[in-house]
């Protein structure tokens, strides 16, 4: 029970923080900006589905859905 336990918070702070990623990223108003928050929410989101928090096809419809996201932005 102690290590479900432990390992449904870690669970929870992981998911967290790729949403919290991806909230900053479409808060962004221009496109250099948005690149570099980018690289990372895409890493995010990559290690939440190596460690089967998502499924892989999930990480791969969002990041394609950010990065349509981020070219929809004008340059700045």
């Amino acid at each position: 029970m102690k290590t479900s336990a432990q390992a449904r918070q870690r669970n929870r702070a992981a998911r967290s923080d790729m949403k919290s990623i991806v909230k900053e990223l479409k808060s962004c108003k221009n496109r250099a900006e948005a690149e570099k928050i980018f690289r990372d929410a895409a890493s995010t989101i990559d290690r939440a589905a190596d460690k089967n928090l998502i499924h892989k096809n999930k990480a791969a419809r969002d990041k394609s859905k950010l990065a349509a996201f981020v070219a929809s932005l004008p340059v700045s």
